[in-house]
């Protein structure tokens, strides 16, 4: 028998994408459903959702929910080749965007929205006729962080709940008074569940009361225990160390794949022939309007125009840099706070040839973004995982990020007083601080190793090189699930074995602390957690021994 999973997410690709958490949650489904699970993602019936997916089948009409009844809809995803679950309320989820309005402000029923999205998958646990119950539902992000409770009022305690975090900055706060209308019962209400300054905190509801909570690296694992990365929810965090651990996120290596890029045309380029790559920046040059300059630097950014992406420090960095290097061009896409993208833009227009942006954000064009950039520039403030540096790396692009999150676990940098020979192991640049001066630094830094090309070429491949496929990570979700149902054990999936096979090598083991490791779920009273998990090969417990980060 296979391990059965329920994904809920409010984002996968490439059904319905705003940022890294969608390409996150497909990228991790496909890889375990490539051979000792069932996964199963359920997701809203977006505005064109229904494009990406063939035999769709009517299951059941769901009443009750918040914000009416709701039809659930069994599909396919051909792209994924998993199976998907769609609930589908044109009142609710038939809009232009996913969580804004067209002005970007925030549809004032959210909350509705995604109660009914985390009671739809409560009620799957509990049992719909023609659906096979999941034996763990994994939760994705505040939109989803309210399955546990949900899994608790319905008294389904045989299936399991991982609540996973990708960005605790944002959490689902909502009005109390909101909390009968979403079905919340008042006994989670209080300040040992939801409540959170007088306010319902739905991602502090699912750190409460979910079975086991991961975390997206090892170093924001340990942030978020600190009031400056916890965002007011790092007490909480502590009180849940012993059922946390981090496992870090992966890249979809058939979907980033410089050899075989579907949305590049022309030949692919690898390590061995990385002279093919200049094809693709003079593409990238034309596409955005800049002097086609074989020998220039070209830097990208390709985020959400932000202050948490640094956006603010990049608008006063890149005049400097563009003023102290001649051959240095730059490329930003994004979209984000209006203020930051006019700011950008007439940075733009002060360097016609030299400087362009494009706000918006277009699938294609952030493939040509890392085909034929030269280096990527990616401050953050804080930053989870970071998953935009590994499909840089992915394109022998060179990275420059903030020493944040999951960046300062990937992105290999030895500092800037470095010999040369300690570069050779480098894959990227890192920078601390949130002062132009410091982003700055980085890339007179980036520009002084570009004029040294046996260097600039190693550090190059060493990206290229490494694996940060979701195939490292798949394990020890496995294990995770594993070491909640232990009484389902890991299987092959007859239809998948073949197919799969060489593709994803790995083998699934279950570390011997995992195996002896209690799996009841937390006590509902104030005192919380239970014996700790030690020895992840790939995910690892937060030890309360261990110094947290700042």
């Amino acid at each position: 028998m296979a391990l059965n999973i329920l994904a809920v997410s409010s984002e996968v690709y490439p059904l319905a994408k705003t940022g890294g958490l969608g390409d996150a949650v497909s990228g991790l489904a496909a890889a375990l459903s490539s051979g000792a699970a069932r996964v199963t993602v359920l997701l809203p019936a977006y505005q064109g959702v229904t494009r990406h997916v063939d035999r769709m089948r009517r299951i059941a009409t769901l009443t009750g929910l918040p914000g009416g009844d709701a039809e659930l809809w069994s599909a396919h995803c051909p792209e994924l080749d998993l199976p998907v679950l769609l609930l589908k309320n044109d009142a609710l989820y038939e809009r232009s965007g996913l969580y804004q309005k067209p002005d970007g402000a925030e549809y004032e029923d959210n909350a509705i929205r995604f109660a009914a999205l985390s009671q739809a998958a409560a009620r799957i646990c509990e049992g719909i006729l023609g659906l096979q119950r999941p034996h763990v539902v994994h939760a994705h992000d505040w939109h989803a962080a309210l399955v546990p409770i949900y899994l608790r009022q319905r008294h389904v305690e045989d299936v399991k709940s991982v609540l996973t975090l990708h960005n605790i900055a944002f959490q689902g706060i909502f009005p109390m008074s909101l909390a009968s209308q979403l079905g919340i019962e008042e006994a989670y209400c209080s300040s040992d569940g939801l409540e959170y300054w007088g306010q319902l905190n739905f991602l502090k509801g699912g750190i409460r009361y979910a079975d086991l909570i991961t975390v997206v690296s090892s170093n924001y694992a340990r942030e978020i225990l600190t009031p400056r990365f916890g965002c007011g929810l790092e007490q909480l965090l502590a009180q849940r160390r012993a059922d946390l651990i981090s496992i870090p996120n992966g890249i979809d290596t058939v979907l980033w794949n410089p050899q075989a890029d579907e949305f590049l045309s022309g030949e692919g380029f690898s390590v061995e022939c990385l002279e093919k790559k200049r094809r693709y920046k003079a593409a990238l040059q034309k596409s955005f309007g800049l002097d086609v300059m074989p020998g220039s630097t070209l830097m990208a950014m390709g985020s959400r125009l932000t202050t948490q992406k640094m956006a603010d420090v990049a608008m006063a960095a890149i005049p400097r840099a563009l003023d102290a290097h001649a051959d240095l061009q730059v490329c930003v896409m994004g979209q984000g706070e209006k203020g930051l993208e006019q700011g950008l833009l007439q940075v733009a227009e002060r360097y016609p040839g030299r400087c362009s942006v494009h706000v918006g954000f277009d699938e294609p064009q952030a493939h040509l973004l890392h085909a034929g950039a030269d280096v990527l520039l990616h401050g953050s403030r804080f930053e989870p995982f970071g998953l935009t540096p590994l499909y840089a790396m992915r394109y022998g692009s060179v990275p420059i990020g903030s020493r944040v999150g999951g960046m300062a676990d990937t992105i290999i940098d030895p500092g800037s007083g470095a010999s040369g020979a300690a570069m050779r192991g480098a894959n990227g640049i890192l920078f601390d601080g949130e002062r132009a001066e410091d982003m700055l630094g980085a890339i007179h830094r980036v520009m002084a190793l570009r004029r040294t090309p046996d260097l600039w070429r190693a550090v190059q491949v060493n990206g290229m090189k490494t694996d940060y496929s979701w195939e490292r990570s798949a394990p020890a979700y496995l294990s995770a699930y594993q070491a909640l149902r232990p009484d389902v054990m890991l299987g092959r999936i007859p239809e998948r074995r073949n197919a799969m096979a060489g593709a994803r090598g790995w083998k699934p083991v279950l570390p011997a602390s995992l195996r002896a490791a209690p799996v009841a779920g937390p006590s509902t009273g104030a005192v919380m957690g239970r014996a700790k998990r030690k020895g992840l090969e790939v995910g690892s417990a937060i030890s309360a021994r261990e110094p947290s980060a700042a």
